[in-house]
């Protein structure tokens, strides 16, 4: 755990396309009495005139908007743990930045930066099968290549992180796997000692 105890953690999944970043979120935030999911995504959407997406090409505009999402993000995050909520954050964010954005700049508020990191057979195969996005996946083949070697070498200089291996988890299965390696009582609101709602 980054940080001193201070309230309710945040937990910032991260992972290439494909990886089941929003899956393992949404569902990790319901095993708490108050969850808040963030998908970095969707807040770069609500950009509605200039958005700059990161296909076909990424540019110094696409670069400085996904900053300032996490950023809103990391503000968004903050305002929601300082009223008792749990906060998961999923973004394809690299290492530094999550140190930066999340860690650095919460303290001493809790956060555990997660790799959620299947085979990269895997990953591509999930890729192949999603429906959730409005253009063909097939894009980021070259992308999820990348980024999995990338992540690789990344894991060894960050041994803070959570990496969880994830081709023979379920859903379930991996939000207990996050529960167990963050110290938090599965099904248990992770401060006040209370059941989970709902």
């Amino acid at each position: 755990m980054n940080g001193a105890a201070y309230g309710p953690s945040l937990f910032v999944i991260s992972g290439a396309p494909g990886a089941g970043k929003t899956t393992i979120a949404g569902n990790l935030m319901q095993r708490f009495s108050f969850g808040l999911h963030i998908p970095v995504d969707n807040l770069r959407e609500w950009v509605v005139s200039g958005i700059a997406h990161p296909r076909p090409t990424w540019t110094d505009e696409t670069a400085r908007q996904f900053t300032l999402a996490r950023h809103g993000a990391a503000d968004l995050a903050r305002r929601y743990l300082d009223a008792g909520f749990a906060v998961a954050v999923d973004d394809v964010i690299g290492f530094d930045d999550v140190q930066s954005i999340f860690i650095d700049a919460l303290r001493p508020r809790a956060v555990h930066p997660i790799l959620l990191f299947p085979s990269l057979p895997s990953a591509l195969a999930r890729n192949a099968t999603r429906t959730t996005k409005p253009f063909d996946t097939s894009v980021l083949i070259s992308t999820i290549e990348m980024l999995h070697e990338q992540f690789e070498e990344q894991v060894r200089e960050y041994p803070g992180w959570i990496v969880l291996e994830t081709d023979d988890l379920s859903v379930d299965a991996t939000v207990d796997r996050i529960l167990e390696r963050t110290g938090r009582a599965i099904g248990r609101d992770e401060d006040s000692g209370r059941g989970r709602l709902g």
